[in-house]
């Protein structure tokens, strides 16, 4: 029986420049960033209050079940800047907002009211884009 997701992947454009955003623009934590023999890198991250999802950064390289040829396309659609990767939630999605363009943060929509909540657009600057939401206050 499967009991959780332990790990997802973001393709990123370049490991550095990912960890700067996601440790040093989001808060993230890194678990890990271990070379191995074979050149691969392991890179993973995660929030300071899930530490039980790790987030893993990849350089799109062939390895495993990716040739070079689907390497190569990923990463154009890194550099397109067209991969919507996730949602990430919020408490407050204003102040969260103020807090992240002030790091630098790059928002393509700022807070909107929306029917599930309020919710901004961001890019990580390696070929992603998120939704930052805040999620209307459900009653029973």
């Amino acid at each position: 029986m499967i009991t959780r997701l332990s790990h997802a992947t973001l393709f990123v454009l370049d490991y550095d420049q990912a960890l700067d955003f996601y440790v040093g623009k989001l808060g993230f934590e890194v678990r890990n960033d271990v070379k191995m023999d074979n050149g691969f890198r392991w890179v993973t991250v995660c929030t300071k209050d899930n530490p039980e999802l790790e987030i893993v950064l990849y350089e799109p390289h062939p390895m495993g079940q990716i040739d070079q040829e689907t390497a190569d396309q990923v990463r154009v659609l890194l550099e397109k800047g067209v991969l919507g990767s996730g949602v990430f939630e919020t408490d407050d999605c204003r102040k969260t907002y103020e807090e992240l363009k002030a790091k630098g943060v790059e928002f393509t929509q700022p807070p909107k009211d929306t029917f599930y909540g309020v919710e901004a657009l961001f890019k990580d600057g390696c070929g992603n884009w998120f939704s930052l939401t805040q999620r209307t206050q459900q009653t029973s």
